[in-house]
């Protein structure tokens, strides 16, 4: 099993900056990918961006490639997406994930098997 708890969300004006955390704990060692993922009211869960937890490497969704940066720090055990340049748009429930499964689009959703609990981002003008 695997938890997953994420904190630093909040309200912010556009074009500011917040930093999310993801503290996470359990049998980490199997997992492949982490990410970030949103769900907007109203929208579907999408993905934001996803590290590869063995080498590092990153993906982002296109709309927030150049403004969003995902970083995990391994001997804190933590995962954080930093987001800079923050857009209306960007306002939705924020999720953390993990996934052991080795196949498939790494930013769907649905091939995550371990979820945090959510937390707010609010962007306004």
């Amino acid at each position: 099993q695997v938890q997953l708890v994420e904190s630093g969300g909040g309200s912010v004006q556009t074009g500011g900056s917040l930093r999310l955390s993801c503290a996470v704990s359990g049998y980490t060692s199997s997992m492949y990918t982490m990410g970030w993922f949103r769900q907007a009211s109203g929208k579907k869960r999408e993905g934001v961006a996803v590290i590869y937890t063995g080498d590092g490497s990153a993906h982002y969704a296109d709309s927030v490639k150049g403004r969003f940066t995902i970083s995990q720090d391994n001997a804190k055990n933590t995962l954080y997406l930093q987001m800079n340049s923050l857009r209306s748009e960007d306002t939705a429930m924020y999720y953390c994930a993990a996934r052991s499964l080795r196949l498939g689009w790494v930013l769907n959703p649905d091939l995550y098997n371990y979820w945090g609990q959510g937390i707010q981002v609010t962007v306004s003008s």
